[in-house]
């Protein structure tokens, strides 16, 4: 008879006929992987079920065929959705729309002839989010925790020969209102299915403790395991011993995220060997710290997702090495896996190569917020099976890890008793591990104080301890003796985020701020093309969601197909782990070492003196080796003095060997310091007398409109401006928040508009004069123009002065001109290689640097202002035909579309290069910040409408 029993789907219950959670292991025991191609059927919803799909007789040859891994919307299968915290559907838990997606799949497998008795478990990493599984016709159970394993006993159903494993597959369930986690919602069998062999006497557990004492370097060795078994160990000596032991050792080597050493070594039953790597590391929180190993950490981390552009959240190994190996190369030592566990294969590279773990529960009901927490499942008992079941099932898969510093009880899911059982089940079954969770403020369970996106002044305010008290006195009293942590910080979306060097700087000082994490680690962009080729990445809407989040959903220092973006940059070189400062007036190099543990012996330090952007010495520094801490003072090289110019010398910290996340050479850190002035740039003699006829206004090279003022030609280089610009195309950081870009719209900033007040050719040159004004407003820049020049040369003396009442600031003040598109190299003298805006600038050294003008682009997922380089003493825009030479101090940003075209594009291929490339030539930009989810600029970093000068000299090539 056909099963159509779907009442699992709307019922609270996490799961019938499962297995109880264990740890994931490899063994030799044999196995069968499942994955590959299924059969499938797309169904509307319950009432469109197949009947008897799950009997082996029947046929289906008629369905398609799926992946397995992978999320069925991303293989034309229904469209993606994005929200960030409001449900798709009615909050009426636990009911779902009777519009539910459901997948239907069919696997034929043979099993092996000599596949050993004993017990056969069959094995689902991922499935999002409820399913119910048959084999051979047999109901073996259900299950929901999308992003936890769940397992089957398979061995009564379990046919030799050909088996027909069907699996149905519900995008909308109970479990849904439990996976409102800021991501797409995406449905299948995303993660790895496998058959495993469960041989007679076999281990079905195993937990290993492995402590670390760091006062006399003695490592302890436990390990509980579920039935009869050995261990060995070669490395510690240690043969066919008992597991329980406990084992002592002296003169372990311990693991850390710095240095992570794992001892090798194997579980032995009569029917198996089961593979164990072990790291010796006692964690606690201890004297208002957090510590592992008896140091306090500092977390340099991110906030990571499981994103692919092609394939959603299913990733291929390669993928998540790749994560890893970027995130150590830009000096990030810690993710937070949110919100929900990963991959395990994720979390064996961590151990492996070396970060710290925040592991999170697969638990986030944020969508209640929006009815004032009613019904929240965090404070209802009849979901604490649910919640605790995810708990369990998180810590029992990941508690041999030695990566997984912390446990994390889910997110953003406001408070209730739930999430307090959940943390005394955690604390009983693992008192090893501290717990988090974001949503106790008073600390009331959990082992930190962590907030999402507190300023710079409160998390100042917490460092010191002046936080604003709570209500209950005893729990206030509590919480200012634990450590804080910024769970989410910085968050990277778009074009910033600003203010990290600001946060880093309070992190350093105050020893109770033990770092954060960034949000996040990647943009959810989904790869999809234009009808000319082009990719593009969607985002929120872009599938026709009646409810959605928009870009809210590109927020990471990576670009989706992983390209890191100026953001990591600058995040790498504002948690360097070596500092490397330089005092120009003493002539000294102070190197401190901030590592947590490591010693500098796995660094070289070189330097390189440079006069003018111009390489002139380099050498090799003898650097004592440093402890983690420690830091030494050292003199300059000796150099020869150069006269007049400017002199740069850098220092550069790198790895003196391979490693096994990067190549001897990487830069780990590296600092700078300026002497001496600039040289000065040329400046045209003597003065040329601007020539000025009915249809003509000359000055030296130069031809100008002689109705406007404007310049049309410099010798033979047709040009259009430079005129006044105040408009930049707003970034997400400008856009959400404060809505700073409204307000630039209501003021009338996108639609200036210039009145020309005078045009005055002198014998000392030319002086033009504008009036430059929104309609609709009193308020206005006057923008003197002081134009001289030579028969080579053409300089500029820009004055801006602000008229009227100027409530806000101004996206930027400065020039804009258009060059012909033949331009299409820029050789420039200043900050780089990459942008950098006024609060985004630790990772732009000084130095000369070459870029294609489209190189000079950021193709951030929601197109927006980006390619700024800073702080320009020269550059030479040139192609094919000549050029043009701007000298000055000045902020540069070339493109072959305008700031209002930018401003327009909702992706990459809506801006197609037209026959200009347009320049702006800027005194100031107004700062990035965090306000799309955080502070906003810093005041320092704020640019107000206020008198502006510029001087330029041009000139072409």
């Amino acid at each position: 008879m056909a099963d159509l029993d779907t009442d699992y789907v709307e019922s609270r219950s996490p799961g019938h006929g499962r297995r109880a959670p264990r740890a994931c292991f490899d063994s030799d025991a044999p196995r069968l992987e499942l994955d590959g191609p299924w059969r499938f059927r797309a169904a509307a919803g319950l009432g469109d079920l197949t009947p008897g799909f799950e009997a082996p007789t029947f046929d289906d040859t008629h369905w398609d065929r799926l992946p397995v891994p992978s999320c069925w919307q991303l293989h034309g299968v229904g469209t993606p959705a994005y929200t960030n915290v409001t449900y798709p559907f009615p909050i009426d838990p636990p009911r779902v729309p009777d519009d539910n997606p459901t997948g239907e799949y069919r696997r034929e497998f043979t099993l092996p002839g000599d596949w050993p008795a004993g017990r056969s478990v069959l094995r689902f990493d991922g499935v999002d989010s409820c399913f119910a599984v048959w084999l051979g016709g047999v109901r073996l159970g259900d299950g929901k925790g999308s992003r936890v394993p769940t397992e089957f006993d398979v061995t009564d159903a379990l046919r030799p020969g050909r088996n027909i494993l069907a699996v149905r597959v519900h995008q909308w369930s109970a479990g849904s209102y439990l996976e409102d986690q800021d991501m797409w919602w995406l449905s299948g069998i995303f993660r790895s299915v496998r058959l495993l062999s469960r041989p007679v006497g076999s281990l079905d557990d195993f937990f290993v403790h492995a402590d670390y004492d760091h006062t006399t370097g003695t490592g302890t060795l436990r390990v509980e395991t579920s039935g009869a078994a050995r261990l060995t160990v070669p490395a510690l000596g240690l043969t066919d011993a008992e597991p329980a032991g406990p084992h002592t050792f002296e003169d372990v080597v311990p693991w850390s995220a710095e240095q992570p050493h794992l001892y090798l070594g194997e579980l032995t039953t009569e029917s198996e060997r089961v593979h164990v790597r072990i790291g010796f590391r006692t964690v606690a929180v201890e004297d208002g710290l957090l510590k592992v190993n008896g140091r306090p950490l500092l977390l340099r981390g991110v906030n990571r997702h499981e994103w692919d552009p092609e394939t959603g959240r299913t990733l291929s190994d390669a993928t998540m090495l790749w994560d890893v190996l970027l995130m150590k190369q830009h000096n990030i030592n810690a993710v937070r896996t949110s919100h929900y566990p990963p991959s395990s294969e994720f979390l064996a590279l961590c151990d492996e190569y070396g970060l710290w773990v925040v592991d999170e529960c697969d638990l986030e009901t944020h969508g209640f917020e929006q009815v004032d927490w009613r019904g929240n499942p965090s404070a209802d008992d009849r979901w604490r099976e649910a919640c605790l079941d995810r708990m369990r099932r998180v810590v029992e898969r990941d508690k041999n890890h030695p990566s997984v510093i912390m446990w994390s009880l889910g997110n953003e899911s406001g408070s209730g008793e739930n999430l307090a059982e959940m943390a005394a089940w955690t604390r009983d079954r693992d008192p090893s591990r501290p717990i988090h969770y974001e949503g106790d403020r008073d600390g009331g369970y959990v082992d930190v104080y962590s907030r999402m996106y507190a300023d710079h002044a409160e998390t100042e305010l917490i460092g010191r301890g002046e936080e604003p008290a709570t209500d209950d006195p005893a729990r206030d009293a509590h919480r200012r003796q634990l450590p804080f942590i910024l769970c989410e910080y910085a968050h990277a979306m778009g074009n910033g985020p600003g203010g990290l060097a600001e946060y880093q700087r309070l992190f350093e000082a105050y020893p109770r701020l033990q770092g954060g994490f960034v949000w996040e680690w990647i943009d959810h962009g989904i790869a999809r093309h234009a009808p000319d080729g082009r990719q593009f990445f969607a985002y929120g809407g872009d599938f026709g969601e009646p409810v959605h989040d928009g870009n809210f959903v590109a927020d990471g220092l990576v670009l989706p197909d992983r390209t890191p973006s100026p953001g990591l940059a600058e995040y790498k070189k504002v948690v360097e782990p070596v500092r490397i400062s330089l005092d120009a007036d003493a002539r000294i190099i102070e190197i401190r070492n901030g590592h947590d543990f490591r010693d500098t012996s796995h660094l070289r330090f070189r330097w390189q003196a440079q006069d003018d952007g111009e390489p002139r010495a380099k050498g090799t520094l003898d650097v004592s080796v440093l402890a983690a801490g420690e830091s030494t003072v050292l003199p300059w090289p000796e150099l020869r003095s150069t006269g007049e110019g400017e002199r740069l010398l850098t220092v550069v910290a790198e790895l003196a060997h391979n490693e096994p996340w990067a190549r001897a050479g990487h830069e780990i850190a590296w600092g700078q310091v300026l002497t001496g002035e600039p040289s000065k740039a040329y400046e045209p003699g003597l003065r040329a007398t601007a020539r000025r006829t009915a249809d003509r206004l000359e000055l030296g090279p130069a031809r100008f409109d002689p109705a406007t003022g404007t310049l049309r030609r410099l010798g033979d280089l047709q040009l259009e401006g430079p005129g006044l610009d105040l408009w930049r195309a707003p970034t997400d950081n400008d856009v959400l928040g404060p809505r700073l870009a409204d307000r630039w719209r209501a003021f009338g900033l996108h639609r200036l508009t210039t009145k020309v007040l005078a045009v005055d050719p002198n014998g000392d040159g030319l002086t033009v004069v504008t009036r430059v004004a929104p309609a609709g407003s009193d308020s206005a820049m006057t923008a003197t123009y002081h134009w001289r020049a030579d028969e080579a040369a053409l300089s500029l003396d820009l004055a801006v002065d602000p008229v009227g009442d100027w409530p806000l600031p101004v996206p930027r003040i400065g020039l804009r001109l258009a060059l012909p598109g033949w331009i299409d190299t820029v050789d420039w003298y200043g900050r780089g290689p990459g942008e950098a805006y006024r609060d985004t600038t630790a990772a732009a050294r000084l130095g000369r640097f070459r870029r294609s003008v489209d190189a000079m682009q950021t193709p951030y997922v929601r197109p927006q202002e980006n390619g700024n380089r800073h702080e320009v003493r020269w550059a030479r825009l040139t192609g094919d035909g000549g050029g043009l030479e701007v000298t000055g101090a000045f902020d540069l940003t070339l493109r072959r579309w305008t700031s209002e075209q930018l401003d327009e594009a909702r992706h990459t291929t809506d801006l197609t290069p037209d026959d200009t490339v347009y320049v702006n030539l800027d005194a100031a930009h107004h700062g990035i910040g965090t306000a799309s989810c955080g502070p906003g600029t810093l005041p320092e970093h704020t640019l107000h409408a206020g008198p502006t000068t510029l001087h330029l000299t041009l000139r072409t090539l």
